[in-house]
């Protein structure tokens, strides 16, 4: 068994489904689509059939490509009797989808899902030999069990396990519906603000882990211990700097595959109306031989002209006419392919971009977190070594120097840093109660918890963090008698 192993779960929630991504969740590709995929992605189409899904029960089915996840929610929705609140919106304002992936570590969910066998990770190897072992069935069944006494069987709309990547894992589709049939997202998951939904995210990972303690898959540390007390700054930096590199490599590649489908689709476009075209140049010339040819039969039928004459007339007509026919039935046949084609490229172009986006987006907080951590790093030392200077120069300095400085911050940091510095974490988390009892606990006026407190909607981190400092002086200051001398 691998050592140290550790479970994987990440939640995103969205405004509902697309076709590109329940294409993505159950394989649903065509070779130019799977083509795609393996050379942008770590997919192993040798392994494709190893994949399935964990159905109402817990019972383990391959996985069902006839029906795309967007129509099962629907289908979920219509039978409970439930509306989707973003039908009918121009855009979707609702949080209406959680997507849950689950995993663990990459050594042991392979031991897991393959036993003792070997897996050739390795780009474009055949691993068609592969058989799925029955663990990685009943982890999966141990998780939906989970989830289905967690949020409701009859709420979760897809349950898939792939065992074509690198790593496997679980691609969980929920419908975030309360018990009175409504969909409450914010009730469920998000709380009332950003702390409970991070209470609720903590406690999520701390009961999968119960279930996965089993499978050797342990709880992971926390981002904000493992980055704060496990990292140095050098390590942190560096690990945030691989991480920008990556998904600036990542960012480059998509904009490539980018540029190709725009290409594909236009030429796509260009066929699509071609065919069109010929579509609609074949169904006129149709038209006109069946009106030429029903002149021709009604001539016969009057007793116009000769009838060897229009015998061979309608002969001629009829063979026309067929022609045309299978002509169009080709062209027609033709022009359907083709806008499955356009549309399947479209939807490749439309994940690409998606993917590129999200690419950017963690570039973003990736670049922010190290810009971030830098900055903190650098400004907790610097905040120290000024400290230190001051408390080494105050003495040298005039009687008329000292006064001017009394119950100034500089002052009072040199004296009682680590206490206004608590006191201002309190007041930055919105904690105004407490903040206020660790001021008088600790030698402080405090303040009334009936000030108005809080961030101003248009303060950014930086101003917020000044004004909670300068409230944390102001609260950490001795009343009365109690003044410090």
């Amino acid at each position: 068994m691998a050592k140290s192993a550790k479970q994987v779960m990440q939640v995103n929630s969205s405004k509902g489904m697309t076709v590109a991504q329940s294409n993505e969740h159950l394989r649903n590709w065509s070779e130019k689509g799977w083509n795609s995929a393996t050379q942008t992605g770590n997919y192993d189409r040798s392994r494709e059939a190893l994949n399935f899904e964990i159905g109402r029960g817990g019972i383990v089915t391959p996985v069902n490509k006839h029906k795309s996840i967007p129509r099962r929610i629907a289908e979920n929705l219509a039978e409970r009797g439930i509306k989707d609140p973003n039908a009918g919106l121009a855009e979707p304002k609702l949080r209406t989808v959680v997507n849950f992936i689950l995993g663990g570590s990459r050594d042991r969910m392979l031991e897991i899902a393959f036993g003792n066998q070997k897996v050739n990770l390795t780009r474009g190897a055949d691993n068609s030999h592969i058989k799925r072992h029955p663990e990685i069935e009943q982890w999966a069944q141990d998780m939906y069990r989970y989830a289905s006494d967690k949020w409701g069987e009859e709420n979760i709309a897809a349950f898939i396990v792939h065992l074509d990547e690198t790593n496997p894992h679980v691609h969980m589709t929920l419908l975030p519906i309360s018990k009175e049939n409504k969909f409450a997202f914010k009730k469920i998951f998000a709380g009332k603000d950003k702390f409970d939904y991070k209470e609720y995210m903590l406690a999520i990972h701390d009961e999968f882990a119960k279930v996965n303690e089993k499978w050797g898959l342990m709880r992971g540390d926390s981002i904000a211990v493992t980055g704060a007390k496990h990292r140095t700054t050098e390590e942190y930096r560096r690990d945030l700097s691989n991480q920008c590199t990556t998904l600036e490599g990542q960012i480059e590649e998509n904009k490539k595959i980018l540029r190709q489908l725009y290409a594909d689709i236009r030429f796509a476009e260009k066929r699509v109306k071609g065919l069109t075209t010929m579509v609609s140049n074949l169904e006129e010339k149709k038209g006109v031989l069946e009106k030429e040819l029903a002149a021709v039969t009604e001539d016969l039928k009057t007793g116009k002209g000769n009838s060897e004459e229009l015998h061979e007339r309608i002969k001629k007509l009829d063979n026309d006419l067929q022609k045309v026919l299978d002509n169009l039935a080709d062209k027609q046949s033709k022009l359907k392919h083709a806008n499955e084609q356009l549309d399947e490229l479209k939807e490749l172009k439309d994940k690409a971009k998606e993917l590129t986006d999200q690419y950017q987006q963690q570039l973003r907080i990736s670049t922010s977190d190290l810009t971030q951590q830098v900055r903190f790093r650098l400004a907790d030392a610097l905040l120290d070594d000024l400290i230190k200077d001051f408390k080494m120069i105050l003495p040298s300095l005039s009687l008329d120097m000292q006064e001017s400085l009394d119950d100034s911050l500089l002052q009072d940091m040199t004296e009682h840093g680590e206490e206004i510095i608590k006191c201002a974490i309190f007041l930055y988390a919105n904690l105004l109660d407490q903040a206020t009892n660790f001021a008088e606990g600790h030698g402080g006026g405090g303040g009334s918890n009936d000030l108005p407190w809080g961030r101003k909607d248009d303060e950014d981190d930086r101003a917020w963090a000044r004004r909670c400092l300068m409230m944390a002086h102001r609260m950490m200051k001795p009343s009365g008698k109690n003044r410090r001398r």
